[in-house]
């Protein structure tokens, strides 16, 4: 079981016939993700022979009539995600998968707007992705890195999604669903919209959520921490980061004493959640 990414999924990509994204949808397919097509405006007709003869579109609308689509992951340059976005949600995308980064907020706020009056789920953008071991994956998180269980994994930060899954995995703890939330101050859907849908996933019991100092993402979510049954737990990187110095994502900015690893720790705690130190640490608060 996994939340977003199921067996029923149909994706698209947008932006298959470019560099980067041929090789990522290589990449997802040989992962055993359905791909249905790839979107490239001027490109409709082409046809993908490398991947089974995969259908090319103009727009994504068509691969929805056509194919079936459901789902999308976009490896577009980021001045055009916006519109990308909008075209997916108004095509009725079921699920949207942002991995562009320095996508300017406001576009951020437009597409995160329109998605959600849609019924869309989008997921960055400055995403990982999203991985269901032993189903699929959407993204660029890779795939040998995690196995299949039954905890729930959110992460800002792609590498250190994996790095921890490793832990996870060689303790026992396989994952059901990995979400990269993206590293921005605003993403489509938020840390606690994402708890909640671990907690009502009948097939995940516990769920890791690898944040970070900075921003606010992980003090709004102790309100849906305190709601839930199932166990979560944190571990926020950068806690040895020196004061004053600029690093890590745009949303890692500190303002007073919010966004202190102290100001999020305490919070989270009283709010039933553990907190790690450690990555290593992650499973104690687990088993």
């Amino acid at each position: 079981m996994s939340i977003l990414l199921t067996k029923e999924t149909r994706a698209v990509v947008q932006g298959a016939t470019g560099r980067i994204g041929r090789k990522q949808t290589e990449w997802m397919l040989e992962y055993g993700t359905k791909i249905v097509a790839g979107v490239t405006p001027g490109h409709g007709g082409e046809v993908l022979k490398e991947f089974g003869d995969l259908p090319v579109y103009d727009c994504v609308a068509d691969a929805v009539t056509e194919r079936q689509a459901n789902a999308t992951v976009l490896f577009v340059p980021a001045p055009l995600l916006r519109n990308a976005v909008l075209e997916s949600a108004a095509a009725g995308m079921n699920l949207i998968v942002a991995v562009p980064e320095h996508v300017p907020v406001h576009d951020t706020l437009q597409m995160r707007c329109f998605a959600r009056e849609r019924g869309t789920t989008l997921i960055g953008p400055n995403s990982a992705g999203l991985i269901s071991p032993g189903i699929g994956k959407l993204g660029i998180l890779p795939g040998n890195m995690f196995t299949a269980g039954r905890v729930g994994l959110i992460s800002r930060s792609g590498t250190l999604a994996y790095e921890v899954a490793g832990y996870l995995g060689e303790k026992g703890c396989g994952q059901s669903t990995v979400v990269g939330l993206g590293g921005d101050p605003v993403t489509g859907t938020s840390l606690s919209e994402l708890l909640e849908m671990f907690e009502e996933d009948p097939e995940t019991d516990a769920v890791v959520v690898v944040g970070e100092i900075g921003g606010t993402a992980e003090v709004g979510a102790a309100k849906q921490v305190a709601r839930m049954k199932k166990r979560v737990v944190f571990f926020m990187a950068g806690r040895s980061a020196p004061a004053g110095r600029t690093l890590g994502h745009a949303g890692a900015i500190i303002r007073g004493q919010t966004g202190t690893i102290e100001y999020k720790t305490r919070c989270l705690e009283e709010a039933g959640a553990g907190v790690a130190s450690s990555i290593d640490t992650i499973c104690d608060f687990l088993l």
